[in-house]
């Protein structure tokens, strides 16, 4: 059973919903024409970086087995189709938090630190990279404390969820990391890699565009513009292209 207000339903309609910002912010943000230089070049600012492939960049094994464990409770492999941790949600949450969003590259992160509401957003003064990397240590803990030693991935499924549940809630007190706001910044994350490009790592195989019928990266709509409403059956297309396409030699 998913967490408290959980289910794959309103995880896919919150994923229509939410942005992807986080998947596009790779490039530095440098004002180079301070420093006299040009700050384009023909074909990078709008050229997304494609995942490289290979192990973490960021989580260590402890961290990225509680990714994987978290995300199979938020968006689980079910009659459906695959969940996240079959999408490569991980490798996605991996090289964003790598990155330049998990440095928080192109966000204010200066004071002064007056108290701030939630209509705000993000609030802690905490990057992101440094927000996972103490929260999943508080949680831990925190099960290693309630659960006879063991972490939130050796846990069963139904504990699981008592977990996450309390972080949604804030009813359990993290040291190091304010619960809420990890929860709510690795919910919308596992969206993002769950529907995002699958030149950023997540969506794998595109089953979250599958899913829901989303089309992708096509060149051109103008013969469905007028279709409102219509299946229209098209396999979803990616930023570069689909697998089963044959470059051109």
């Amino acid at each position: 059973m998913a967490p408290h207000n959980i289910s794959r339903r309103n995880i896919l309609s919150a994923g229509l919903a939410v942005g992807s910002a986080s998947a596009l912010a790779h490039l530095p943000s440098d004002a180079k024409t301070i420093a006299g230089e040009m700050p384009w070049a023909p074909g990078v600012a709008n050229a997304p970086q494609s995942v490289t492939p290979g192990g973490y960049q960021f989580l260590s094994t402890n961290e990225a087995a509680f990714i994987d464990a978290a995300i199979s409770r938020l968006i689980p492999e079910d009659e459906l189709g695959p969940g996240a941790r079959e999408a490569g949600v991980t490798t996605f949450i991996d090289r964003q938090l790598a990155g330049s969003f998990g440095a928080a590259e192109t966000w204010y992160m200066q004071g002064p630190w007056g108290g701030g509401s939630k209509s705000q957003g993000y609030q802690t003064r905490l990057t992101p990279a440094q927000l996972y990397r103490a929260a999943i240590k508080a949680i831990d803990e925190h099960c290693h404390a309630t659960f006879s030693g063991k972490s939130f991935a050796e846990l069963q499924p139904e504990q699981q969820d008592q977990i996450l549940t309390g972080l949604e809630k804030g009813e359990i007190k993290l040291k190091g990391a304010e619960a809420v706001t990890f929860f709510e910044t690795f919910l919308q994350n596992t969206i993002e890699g769950f529907f995002s490009d699958p030149i950023y790592g997540g969506n794998r195989e595109m089953v979250g565009w599958k899913l829901i019928g989303f089309p992708g990266a096509r060149y051109d709509y103008r013969p469905y513009v007028a279709k409102h409403g219509e299946k229209l059956n098209l396999p979803p297309v990616g930023i570069k292209g689909r697998a089963e396409w044959t470059p051109r030699s």
